[in-house]
């Protein structure tokens, strides 16, 4: 068995992907929008833009992401996902860039069992644990 956190947006999906892409790198595969439904039974409400189903690829984890249809949509609450860095330089930069536009609830810095450790939600509402735990869990 395998577990995937599926991440919904308010019909901004393609346009976090996009973050996603440039701020962690993440490769996006499977994206199946609201046009490409075989039949209108098949759709969501809403416009053909909507995604319907996307993978993200971070380094060797996998999420998921699509659109909610319209009146669907919740905000996310009781997880984060969570983000080990490769260095304290990209630490920041990542969490710098989740910050814009978005809320920090953890500002980034050391801690007992990170180098540093942040928590943010980004500005479409995806909340984020950003950590670089370097020579601390040795």
């Amino acid at each position: 068995m395998n577990t995937m956190t599926y991440l919904f947006f308010d019909g901004n999906c393609a346009e976090a992907l996009a973050f996603y892409e440039t701020t962690v790198g993440a490769e996006i595969s499977g994206v199946m929008r609201n046009a490409d439904a075989p039949d209108a039974e098949s759709r969501m409400p809403g416009g053909d833009h909507l995604v319907m189903n996307a993978m993200l690829k971070i380094g060797d984890s996998m999420l998921m992401a699509s659109d909610t249809g319209e009146g669907w949509h919740q905000k996310p609450q009781g997880f984060a996902v969570y983000l080990e860095t490769p260095s304290i330089a990209e630490a920041e930069r990542v969490f710098a860039a989740f910050s814009e536009g978005g809320t920090a609830q953890m500002p980034l810095g050391e801690t007992f069992w990170a180098e540093r450790f942040g928590m943010v939600t980004d500005r479409f509402g995806t909340p984020w644990m950003v950590s670089f735990t370097g020579a601390k869990m040795a």
